[in-house]
């Protein structure tokens, strides 16, 4: 028992930490910059930062076959310590784009992490009971990571100041390099061992197919197509929703702190729970019905939030629904990203097992990539055309993917999870 939970510390910390940087770019980044004066268009751009998750799928060989994973993590955490000292040293009202350099590294560094800690947690993680414990502490750290620097920071950052704030955020991962360099857990020789298996799977998948016919293998799989074009859109009406509607608020009817401690600490809390409720929900719901019955509430949702659009004057009641709809839409869409990745799993299975691990980063590469292109643009939607046009653009979407998700329930990828299987 005390093994475990070593392991659930261990791996509950490190996706804590690697949580930070999300956090500090959706949540506090856009919210400061906004109160600097800065254009929606400028400050949806900076999403662009986000692109090395994006190509993650490049670099993972090499973490797998390089090093071990203790360095891999001592490495890229003490990186993390060393750029946010040098954010610190930066102001972002006068030196943007060295703060955008230090946002590149950061996520750059992180990308690098998550592959190191993944593959730490799979030779780690022993049995059901230990991957259910340890996907738990994955989902909550990350998410609590991202309340941390999104939410707690911001409530405190016209206090503290940014070179402050930065400075704790520096002893933060000096501390958590120093706590992975001793830790224990990764003495484990079967973490030594799934490594060097996985490097020779890794080499001997290179030296024996070329890389187009991997490609051609990887959407020959059933329910791929469907499923490339579902992680490409699903998220592209709630992710402009989430990415503008806090600044909505900032302009006609929050402070910062209000929107750090709203949307930052509070909604963010109701997306760990929908995270949470996704997982209890598949062990007594089949996936199609879940998926069909979520996507149309969301739809629900986006029409309440594009209501409040109209009410300009600051009111404590303008208030209580605007917190209720980012609650209720940070729920849906924690709940929506479990859905998510269970269906892409459903999906890798069905592939060859020596292209599984490929299809399942190239799935994962295109999710995120679905949600960058669009969230990067948003801001520009709403500097042209307003906040209202905009929302209705961001609706519109989400009710496409609603009835992509609906048809596919009945004729198409998800009709075979419609029965849920009896319990054995």
């Amino acid at each position: 028992m005390q093994i475990m939970n070593d392991k659930l510390v261990f791996l509950g910390l490190l996706y804590f930490v690697q949580g930070i940087p999300y956090g500090l770019q959706s949540s506090l980044l856009p919210i400061y910059l906004r109160g600097a004066g800065h254009s929606l268009t400028r400050i949806g751009f900076t999403k662009i930062l986000y692109f090395p998750w994006v190509l993650k799928v490049l670099w993972a060989p090499l973490v797998d076959r390089a090093g071990s994973k203790r360095r891999w993590l001592v490495g890229t955490v003490s990186g993390l310590a060393l750029t946010c000292l040098t954010s610190a040293a930066l102001a972002p009202e006068a030196h943007i784009w060295g703060v955008a350099g230090t946002l590149l590294a950061m996520n750059s560094l992180a990308s690098l992490q998550d592959i190191a800690v993944d593959g730490a947690a799979v030779g780690l993680l022993k049995g059901r009971g230990e991957l259910g414990l340890g996907n738990t502490a994955q989902v909550v750290g990350y998410k609590a990571g991202s309340v941390f620097a999104g939410g707690g920071l911001l409530a405190v950052i016209d206090v503290a100041g940014w070179s402050w704030m930065f400075m704790l955020l520096t002893f933060v991962y000096a501390g958590v390099a120093l706590f992975v360099w001793g830790a224990p857990v990764l003495d484990d020789e079967a973490v030594r061992g799934q490594q060097a298996d996985g490097s020779r799977r890794t080499g001997q998948a290179a030296d024996s197919m070329w890389p187009w016919k991997v490609w051609r293998r990887m959407l020959a799989v059933p329910g791929t197509p469907w499923t490339v074009l579902y992680v490409l859109t699903y998220k592209l009406g709630e992710q402009g929703a989430v990415t503008m509607f806090p600044l909505f608020l900032l302009d006609h009817h929050m402070t910062a702190r209000e929107l750090g401690f709203w949307n930052g600490v509070i909604a963010m809390g109701f997306s760990i729970c929908g995270s949470s409720l996704g997982g209890l929900l598949l062990a007594q719901f089949s996936i199609g019905a879940l998926m069909r019955r979520v996507f149309v509430l969301r739809t629900v949702s986006m029409v309440f939030q594009s209501s409040l659009l109209t009410i300009l004057e600051p009111s404590p009641l303008m208030k209580g629904m605007a917190v209720l709809s980012m609650s209720v839409q940070h729920f849906l869409g924690g709940l929506i990203t479990t859905l998510t990745f269970t269906t892409m799993m459903h999906c890798t299975q069905r592939a060859e097992e020596s292209i599984q691990s490929t299809h399942y980063s190239f799935l994962s590469t295109l999710e995120v990539l679905g949600k960058l292109m669009f969230s990067a643009l948003a801001g520009g939607m709403v500097d042209w055309f307003g906040f209202q046009v905009a929302f209705l653009f961001f609706l519109t979407l989400s009710a496409g993917t609603a009835l992509h998700v609906w048809t596919a329930t009945f004729t198409g990828a998800l009709r075979e999870h419609q029965l849920k299987e009896p319990p054995k």
